[in-house]
């Protein structure tokens, strides 16, 4: 692994330690005091040590190795503005000390936000003869990051975010926030007394937050720290970061927790090969529910930390992660990966792209043959000079959640949201929240869903709704037309359509109670994804969905026939609606037996205009009457 960021910091302070301590002050309790702070130091005494060396140049004002010290302790502890006036007044008083001090001295200055005087610093200490390749490549970063950030700064973007008050945020630190795809319910990480847990809180009926309470059941812990963590669009699944656990492969590992009505389950370890001996954490799932993203310090990365991903085989074990490569890690560090819904943006954390000095957040999109896009910086102030942290994206790409320390925090780090610049969005993506349950006794079903984008036949969600409630949760990217079946044994299975193709003229949200009538002699059930062009009766590729999933449900109950209508609005011709009807009930009829159904079980009849459902006076209801359906006969 690389050296850490930090690296050539500790590297110039043990060199001041141990190169200049034969320098003496003139003044005799100024250097009884500097060699005090010495051996301070090698006992990891930052705090003495500083108290003793602000001592010795109180006492000699001239004293440039104790100045050079005390820049030295303060730029460890990531105080760079007291930094910054230390390494200042050495090079003031003595031009012969080592160039380290314009290093010291630029590094500071990137740190609070004076990227001018930083790049001046910066660019003299790289035209020291001899650097190694370590100091070389952080330096020439440190010059891109200022270089960068003088012209960031000039273009500023949108940015106002909101604290949503003392519901969420508390005089202690709160980060990590994530949200159900609703946003109705927010999981994050509240620090007490050093001890990280989860909380949680959902929104009234009026839209406010209630007050967060501590997460129910078995996931959090006294001993250990949770955090880091990610929720599946239906918040029925939490995966989070364990450290030092007794399960655990290494120092930190993934586990993955279930909500179980209001509580939530033993955590339950990943395993290999998503863990290892080696450092994990910080994960991000994938709308699917297939594709999980983390962090590791593995080998066969970039260097530093890097993003990873893995993918859930159909034997439901997590396969072989893969490094997301050169195009998002760096032989720096990458951290907090956040995929959008739409499955092909993606945020993080990063010091190794050009940003403002510290860690920023950045955006990358995957175009359609699945190589990620170089990082965008999300820009300026959304990051600054100051530490950035995680980021979550709502579902239409319109708002975000971070946290952050700012002068209308409720204490130490908060909680905000703020509206996203639309250069930042990711594709808006809809969802489709359901409860199933059985059309008599109205009681909740754990039936199968399929969501499938119709015209390249491909399923984007496939799960169970939940034991207890029927609820599910499925994300619908815009831009394409999207099949929902529902299918339960002993009931007739439920096919909706769902043209999601502009999103200008349709809602992002979509709520529906689903009845699934159970099997019986007269149960009919609509095909909404049958498709015919205009006065045409050939069968549509887009209806290849609906169709195989008849097939299926007629192979699953094997002792039932079933009838096939065909339905036209009243538009035409009496009897040409009749004739097109019937070709085309009897379309469906021989795709059925083309894919191995017995003709004895089915029989098709087409009933024209004669049997609608809505009024024919408008489209809409037009529409609804031009269908396919099919009856249950014996």
């Amino acid at each position: 692994m690389r050296k850490p960021l930090y690296a050539l910091s500790l590297c110039t302070m043990l060199f001041f330690l141990h190169g200049y301590a034969q320098e003496r002050s003139g003044n005799k309790k100024a250097q009884q005091a500097f060699d005090k702070a010495g051996n301070q130091l090698k006992n990891r005494q930052y705090g003495l040590a500083i108290a003793s060396l602000e001592s010795a140049v109180e006492l000699d004002p001239a004293f440039a190795i104790a100045h050079q010290q005390l820049g030295d302790i303060y730029r460890r502890q990531h105080d760079y503005d007291e930094a910054a006036q230390h390494y200042s007044r050495v090079i003031q008083l003595d031009s012969t000390l080592t160039s380290l001090t314009w290093f010291g001295l630029g590094e500071s200055l990137l740190h609070t936000g004076n990227y001018r005087e930083a790049l001046v610093a910066l660019q003299k200490y790289a035209a020291t003869p001899g650097l190694d390749e370590a100091g070389k490549r952080l330096t020439d970063k440190y010059i891109t990051d200022c270089e960068f950030s003088l012209s960031a700064v000039m273009h500023p973007v949108a940015f106002h975010p909101q604290n949503p008050g003392p519901a969420i945020n508390s005089e202690h630190d709160e980060y990590f926030p994530k949200l159900t795809a609703d946003h109705r319910t927010i999981i994050f990480t509240r620090k007490v007394n050093g001890q990280e847990n989860f909380y949680e809180s959902s929104k009234d009926g009026t839209g406010a937050w209630q007050t967060a309470q501590f997460l129910q059941g078995d996931i959090n812990s006294e001993l250990y720290n949770e955090g880091a963590h990610c929720i599946s669009p239906d918040g029925k699944y939490l995966f989070f970061t364990g450290c030092n656990r007794p399960n655990g492969l290494g120092s930190c590992d993934i586990y993955v927790s279930r909500r179980e009505g209001d509580r939530w389950s033993e955590p339950h370890n990943l395993g290999t090969p998503v863990n290892s001996q080696g450092w994990e954490a910080q994960p991000a799932l994938g709308a699917d529910g297939r594709t999980l993203y983390f962090v590791s310090n593995r080998s066969g990365g970039q260097g530093g930390y890097d993003i990873w991903v893995s993918t859930l085989q159909d034997d439901d074990q997590w396969g072989e992660p893969q490094n997301l490569g050169p195009t998002i890690n760096t032989p720096f560090n990458e951290s907090s990966p956040y995929i959008h819904a739409d499955n092909h943006t993606l945020y993080f954390v990063s010091n190794g792209w050009p940003g403002f000095g510290d860690k920023d957040i950045f955006k990358s999109q995957r175009d359609s043959d699945g190589n990620w896009q170089q990082p965008a910086n999300l820009g300026f102030p959304i990051n600054d000079h100051h530490e950035q942290s995680a980021l979550t994206v709502s579902m239409n790409g319109k708002h975000a959640f971070f946290s952050a320390r700012r002068p209308d925090a409720l204490g130490g780090l908060d909680i905000y949201t703020f509206e996203l610049p639309e250069v930042n969005q990711p594709d808006p993506v809809a969802y489709l929240k359901g409860i199933i349950v059985d059309a008599e006794s109205k009681t909740p079903i754990q039936a199968e869903v399929t969501v499938t984008d119709i015209l390249a036949n491909q399923i984007l969600y496939h799960e169970s709704a939940d034991y207890e409630d029927g609820t599910f949760l499925a994300p619908l990217p815009f831009g394409k037309t999207y099949a929902l079946h529902i299918k339960q044994p002993g009931y007739l299975f439920f096919s909706e359509n769902y043209p999601l193709d502009d999103s200008t003229k349709i809602n992002d949200a979509y709520e529906i109670q689903i009845s699934l009538s159970p099997i019986k002699i007269g149960s009919t059930e609509t095909l909404n994804n049958i498709f015919f062009d205009t006065d045409k009766y050939e069968l549509l590729p887009q209806s290849k969905s609906d169709l195989d999933n008849l097939v299926e449900f007629l192979q699953l109950n094997k002792t039932i026939r079933i009838e096939i209508s065909g339905h036209t609005d009243n538009t035409g011709n009496e009897t040409y609606n009749q004739t097109l009807s019937e070709n085309r009930a009897r379309a469906v009829h021989d795709y059925l037996v083309s894919a191995g159904i017995a003709d004895v079980r089915l029989t098709y009849k087409g009933y024209g205009q004669s049997q609608p459902i809505a009024g024919n006076e408008t489209e809409e209801g037009r529409q609804l009457n031009r269908r396919t359906a099919f009856k249950i006969i014996k």
